[in-house]
Formats: C-alpha cells, structure tokens, sequence
C-alpha cells in the first residue's frame, strides 16, 4: 500500500468516545492544530451503555471536569431529560448529581461543539500504527496508508480494539451497537511497549417503551430546584421524562439458572476479566442466591426514541433466553425487543506503563486515554482523557505537566490507582477509594480545581468569572455568618425551637454546629435564599473538625511526596528491600516515596530502606 502524507498537525487524538472527546478539546483549545481520528464520526460520544451521566463518585468526576475547563458537564446540562441527586440522606461526601440524559442530541451535541472548535479536525479512519523516532512520537498511520505527522499521540480508542460481540454461542467480530471494530492498532501499541489484556464488559437489551406496562412500575422522577453539573449552565429546565423501578423474581432467576450452560459466562466462552460492580444478571443472581429479587430501572433512551433501557438486567444469554428472563418481570410481560443485550470483549493496556500525566514510560509524546487504561464508565474516560489532552498539551507548550494529587481530586485518585496499584478488572471510581472525600465534595469542585485549568489556558474568561464570583460569596457568606446575633432575635429563635435562652454571643456559625441548617437559618433571619455556595459555607462550618484532621493527614503525606526517586533507580540491586518490593517498585517504577509506599507489596519497612536511600545518595541525586 502506498504512503502518502495526509496532514501535519501537532497532536492526533485516536478515537471518539468520551476520553477522545475530551482530549481533543483540551488541546485544540490551549491553541494546538488537532486530529480527531475516529472510525466513524457518527459515534462520536455515543453512549454504547446507559444514556445517564454522573451517579456515585461519577458526578464528582463529572464536576471536575467542568471545574478543568472539560465539555462533559456542559453536555450533560444541554442534554438532560431529569437530574437526581443521589444519597440525599447521607453526609454531603457521598452525595452526587446523576443525569438522565438525550442519547442521540447527547451526541449530536458533543459533535457540533467538535465542529465549531477553533484549530480541532475530525477525520475519519483506523488508525494502524504509532510512528516512532528515537523513542517519541512522530506520527500516526492509517489502514490506507496516510500519514498524520504529529508530536504527541492520545489514544482513546475505548473497546473497539479486537472487539468482539458475544450473545449465547455467537460470536461477531464488532464493536459496541454494531459499529465496526479497530483491528490493526493492538500490534502497533505491544510495539510500542504496553503490555496488552483482554476485557469485558456488557449492555442490556433495550425496548420498545409502547410494550412497557409503566403502570406496573415505581415512577423515579427527577428533582426540582436543583444545580446543574456545569458552573457555565444557569439553571437546569424541568424533567422531561420519568425513569421507572421494578425488580427481577423468582421466575425470572429460576430461567438463568436452568440455561447457564448457555452463558458465555459460564461454559467457558468468555474468558476475559470483567467489571466486578456492574455485573451480568447471570453473575448476580449466582453470587447472590440468597437474594430473592433485584432492582431494575427502566430509563428512556431519549425525546425521539421509544427505546427504554433496562439497567441492571445485563446479560449475554442467546436471544431466547432474553425474551423468556425479561418478561418475568413486573411491567415487561409484553415487551418487545429493539436490541437484544450482548457481552463485549476488548484489548486494553496494562497501566503499569503509564506515567501519572498518562504519557507511555517507553514513548514520548504518547498518551493513553480511557478504556483503553483499563476503566470503565463515560465519566471515567472523560476524566482521564481531559488530563491525557492536557498534559500532551503542556508538554508541546513546554510548560510543567498537571498531576492531580489523591488530595485534591477523584481525578488525582483514578489515576494513581491506576498508575501505582493497576486493575485486574474494569476500574471504577467510588467514594470509597478516596481518602480524602469529604474534601472532595462535588460542590466545591471549582474551588479545588479551576485555577489549575486557568493556567494549563483551558479556562477562559467567562468560566475564570463565575469561579471568581462563587469564591468571593463564599468568603462573604463566611464573614457573614461569624457575625453576633441580636439576642432578641436568636433568643425567640431557640426558645421556640425548644432550646434555652442564650447566656451569650450566638453566631449564625453556633447556630450551625448545634445542627440547625443554613436553610433554616436564611429563611428565619432574613439573609438571603439558600444557594449552593451557601451550602459549601455550611458544610465546612458543620465539618470544621474533621477537615483540619484530613488537612493534617495531607500536610504529613506531603514530606513523602515531594520526596523524588530517581526514574532509573535499580530496585533489585538495592539492599534491604524484599523480593516482592523490588519485583514491584521495578514495574511500577514511582516518581515519588508516596507514590512508593501505596503500591500493593511495599510495607513501611521497604519505605524505610527508600528513605535511607535518598539520605546517604543525596550529593548523586
């Protein structure tokens, strides 16, 4: 086949998912001349999985990433058909925004914001190969022979690489809803130095809503009066669609055991590794047997489409075990399909290869993005595919890379899980995996995060603005609410909430460590109507404790993390260290002592020996 030159551009972003998105935006608009290589521009951000962005942890990553400077929020907001938060009544940590969205305007969007963004190319093709000199990136080349010259490379090419479609003894070479898959890059990436697993993940079937008894169903209706995902969306219109809860039972768990020689799972057809917390029905109700029922959500796919989205019901049981399994359920006995569910597997990376900004430790300029690192979800993606374009982008700018800590973003988390601990599995982020949430709420994620956007230049002026409004209410709100109380006023206030008159000065910030809530408290003394700025004030007020013991644990860890190891530091030559700590700090290869001491197999007594090493090597380093 013959070369020819295709085009020279700065950075080539491979792929058009949600990471791809986000990596291209993030370099064509800090000013870089950008490729967005896709196979097929008519997915581009589509929604393979559930229409819906956000949920538990997710819509902090959702938050960060408008906080950055990143697009999906935005979409999000332009897209939703209702917005829930979630875990209203647990502590404010945990809460989170979750969007149903519009699956076809949420790509329909995403592609015109693409379209219109200065110095961004949407081309489509396969990418077939890396171009490499001298250890970095030169270039790109497709299946037809074109060669795209560039300095760095961002590959987000989601689970399309070898993808293969598996629905009872079928097998189709395909990627997600039918589209084609990547066949060539996997070659190229093993050549490069990634090391190369196989994964799987999986969809349920969706259907035609006019078949849907809904009557027999929970209706799940979005809030009112609630803050959007976005700092740049004003406000949010009303919900424009009802989800729907109903539950699986014992007829319908009785039909998957009696054919699980049928499931792929489960006669051996499907080998790869898949998510631990979104698994199959199959999985579910073997796992779990003693569990009578599960919940399913029945979620509309969009305004132009009667397709309904059956999540919790993922399976790849042949067809007519689908049919038979899903009108068991309450609301579905008459339901008819429009797309049958399938597992998917895919080739994906061992992240031990990868640097904490995502560029390849083997080749400069290269980044990875995504499903591709091994993740999985659309919040995931888009996260890490914002600092793979981000950092590409800083490093063709000359300027010092963007590494997020663990105590400063969900970001910073999923990334150094990935970069220090791995996955054996499709990651995905939780509240549970950050040490630090209560400071990394979803609400003051500008607070956290936009002024590292301004000076990577992805924030411009009219983001930078809001931010700067909502920081200075913030510290008038505070200032006004250490002020002293009329006693009069705050007196009829405790006695008619069954309280003692008060033998001295009450601030509005007493009245928010005895429990009372700011919205109370606006409404009885006339202060304003209740904002989420008012809600971050009353936050840090009721947790002031706890977070000077999490800033403390911060400032302890920080002595570990400034202190820098060698990149070619030769572990198993060093003394002291155990076998199975110098097997792993090889591989993994820290930046840091910090980064050292949270990789799996490495005790305080290896940490130890690192220290001293840094001490008595100190004129070397």
């Amino acid at each position: 086949m013959n070369e020819f030159t295709l085009c020279t551009v700065d950075a080539v972003v491979i792929g058009a998912g949600h990471a791809g998105c986000e990596s291209a935006l993030a370099l064509a608009r800090t000013g870089l001349e950008t490729v967005m290589l896709t196979l097929n521009p008519d997915s581009i951000a589509f929604m393979a999985c559930n229409p819906s962005i956000g949920g538990t942890a997710k819509g902090h990553l959702v938050r960060e990433i408008d906080a950055l400077g990143g697009e999906m929020g935005v979409n999000a907001d332009k897209t939703c058909l209702q917005i829930r938060m979630l875990n209203v009544g647990k502590g404010a940590a945990v809460q989170s925004l979750r969007a149903q969205c519009d699956k076809n305007r949420y790509h329909t969007e995403m592609k015109r914001t693409l379209e219109h963004t200065e110095h961004l190319h949407i081309l489509q093709g396969e990418a077939a190969s890396i171009l490499t000199e001298d250890g970095k990136v030169v270039g790109v080349k497709t299946t037809y022979g074109g060669i795209l010259s560039c300095k760095a490379v961002v590959v987000a090419t989601g689970v399309y690489l070898n993808a293969e479609t598996i629905t009872g003894e079928e097998v189709r070479p395909s990627g997600p809803n039918g589209f084609s898959r990547a066949t060539y890059l996997t070659e190229s990436l093993q050549k490069c130095g990634y090391r190369i697993r196989r994964f799987k993940t999986g969809t349920p079937a969706r259907l035609d809503g006019r078949t849907v008894d809904f009557s027999a169903c929970t209706p799940q209706k979005g809030d009112t009066d609630i803050y959007p995902f976005s700092y740049l969306t004003p406000s949010l219109p009303p919900a424009k669609r009802d989800c729907y809860l109903t539950y699986t039972n014992g007829g319908t768990h009785s039909i998957i055991l009696n054919n699980l020689d049928r499931s792929p799972l489960y006669n051996g057809l499907i080998k790869s590794t898949g998510p631990r917390y979104c698994p199959s029905i199959e999985t579910k109700v073997v796992r779990f047997a003693d569990k009578e029922r599960h919940q399913l959500f029945l979620e509309p796919e969009g305004e132009d489409t009667l397709e309904v989205y059956v999540q919790g019901l993922s399976t790849s049981l042949p067809h007519d075990v689908q049919l038979a399994m899903y009108r068991t359920v309450k609301g579905l006995e008459r339901a008819e399909f429009m797309r049958f569910a399938y597992a998917i597997e895919y080739d994906c990376i061992d992240t031990a290869d990868v640097l904490p900004t995502l560029e390849s430790k083997h080749v400069e300029g290269l980044y990875t993005a995504g499903q591709i690192n091994g993740t999985s979800g659309y919040e995931e993606a888009a996260a890490q595919g914002l600092i793979a374009g981000l950092n590409a982008s800083l490093k063709l700018r000359s300027l010092p890379p963007l590494v997020l800590g663990r105590d400063e973003s969900y970001i910073g988390v999923m990334i150094d899980d990935l970069c220090t601990k791995g996955t054996d599995e499709p990651y995905r982020i939780m509240t549970s995996r950050a040490e630090y949430r209560l400071l990394l709420r979803q609400d003051n994620a500008d607070f956290r995060l936009t002024e590292y956007g301004r000076r990577a230049g992805l924030v411009k002026d009219d983001r930078y603005e809001i931010y700067g409004k909502r920081k200075a209410s913030y510290e008038n709100y505070l200032a006004l609410l250490s002020e002293k109380i009329p006693f009069e006023r705050v007196s009829a206030f405790l006695i008619a909430h069954g309280e003692h008159s008060p033998t001295g000065k009450v601030t509005y910030t007493d009245l928010i460590r005895r429990g009372y809530s700011i919205k109370e408290i606006l409404k009885e003394f006339e202060l304003g109507a209740v904002d989420e700025v008012w809600e971050i004030a009353e936050t840090e007020i009721r947790y002031e404790g706890y977070l000077k013991k999490s800033l403390a644990l911060i400032e302890k860890a920080k002595k570990w993390e400034e202190k820098a190891l060698p990149p070619d530091l030769d572990y198993p030559s060093l003394g002291g260290l155990r076998l199975e700590a110098r097997e792993k700090l090889a591989a993994v290869k820290p930046l840091t002592v910090g980064q050292a001491s949270r990789i799996p197999g490495v005790n305080p007594a290896d940490v130890s020996v690192l220290l001293l090493y840094l001490s008595t090597h100190k004129e070397e380093l």
